[in-house]
C-alpha cells in the first residue's frame, strides 16, 4: 500500500455517505490532527473520490491544510467502493471496550499529566471511568448519549445501526 500526497482542493467527498459528521466530532478529529499529526491516510480512488475518511477531509479543511496523505484504493469496483464506505464505518462501531484495561490506561495518562479530553472521550465518561472499573458502557455514557445509542440500535441483533 502507497502512501500519497494529495492537494485537498482536489478530493471529493462521497454525496451518498451516509456517516454523519457533526460539528463536535470536526473539532475532536482537529484537536487530534493537531495534537498528534495526520497519522491516519484518506483512501481515495483514483479520481480523488473520498471512500473513507470524510471526517479528516473536513478537518483538514477548517485547518486550512494543504496537502493529505492518502491511498489510492484502485482494486475496487464501483459497488464494492459503496460496501466498503458502508462497512468502514459500521465496523468500527461492533465493539466497546475492555473498560478494565481502559480505565488502567486512562489512569496512566492522566498520572502523565496528559489531557484526556484528547483521547474523544467526554468529561462526564472520564470522571465515570476513572471512579470505577466495573462499569457497562451504558453505565459511564450520557442520559443523552445513551438516548442516542438506544435510538439507534437494531431491535433484532442490539447492534448500533
Amino acid at each position: 500500500m502507497k502512501i500519497e500526497k494529495r492537494k485537498l482542493e482536489t478530493l471529493k467527498p462521497y454525496a451518498n455517505n451516509a456517516k454523519e459528521h457533526p460539528e463536535w466530532q470536526i473539532e475532536q478529529i482537529k484537536e487530534s490532527i493537531k495534537r498528534f499529526g495526520f497519522n491516519d491516510p484518506i483512501a481515495i480512488d483514483e479520481q480523488g473520490n473520498i471512500i473513507e475518511g470524510h471526517g479528516r477531509y473536513l478537518a483538514s479543511i477548517q485547518l486550512e491544510l494543504k496537502e493529505v496523505d492518502c491511498i489510492v484504493l484502485g482494486h475496487l469496483t464501483e459497488l464494492e467502493k459503496k460496501a466498503y464506505i458502508i462497512a468502514h464505518n459500521k465496523l468500527t462501531m461492533n465493539t466497546g471496550f475492555d473498560l478494565s484495561i481502559l480505565e488502567e490506561e486512562l489512569s496512566n495518562l492522566k498520572e502523565n499529566k496528559i489531557d484526556l479530553v484528547i483521547t474523544g472521550f467526554s468529561e462526564y465518561e472520564l470522571e465515570t471511568l476513572l471512579s470505577s472499573n466495573e462499569l457497562e458502557l451504558d453505565e459511564v455514557l450520557s442520559d443523552d448519549e445513551k438516548s442516542k445509542q438506544e435510538e439507534k440500535r437494531c431491535p433484532h441483533c442490539g447492534g448500533i445501526l
